[in-house]
């Protein structure tokens, strides 16, 4: 199943590529196909421990998803469940209108937050007079 999606003759992956390869492999996991040593290796070729981890939850999405949907299938099939989840077709999204889940995206707790960002202080406001102080 895996090796007629993608080819597994590859030298670097990018993140949303290895997260769409990682769910892939979940689905396939789900129905009973192991393909541990490509999982590892995409994992191995994340860069950050964040981005590990997020690849680490695609392919723990992919099974669940996998499994709702053979549980929910009428007949159970594992091509149908495969052509569902992985070689579903394509949507492309503006840039503005990007969906918060699905196999392609972060869940919308994992989005990047602002919160530890710097904001842009003049380093000079430390030493100014404060303006209480003005009349």
């Amino acid at each position: 199943m895996y090796e007629r999606t993608y080819d597994t003759d590859w030298d670097a992956l990018e993140r949303d590529e290895a997260m769409s390869r990682a769910f892939a492999i979940g689905v396939a996991a789900s129905l009973g196909h192991d393909y541990s040593d490509e999982y590892e290796r995409i994992v191995a070729e994340m860069d950050t421990s964040y981005d590990r981890s997020i690849v680490e939850l695609a392919f723990e999405e992919g099974k669940n998803k996998a499994k709702k949907a053979r549980h929910e299938a009428d007949n159970g099939d594992e091509d149908d469940v495969w052509s569902e989840l992985v070689e579903g077709e394509t949507v492309t999204v503006d840039r503005d209108e990007v969906p918060t889940g699905g196999q392609n995206r972060l869940p919308a707790a994992l989005d990047k937050t602002e919160i530890l960002d710097r904001s842009d202080i003049d380093s000079r406001d430390r030493v100014s007079k404060p303006d209480f102080l003005d009349k």
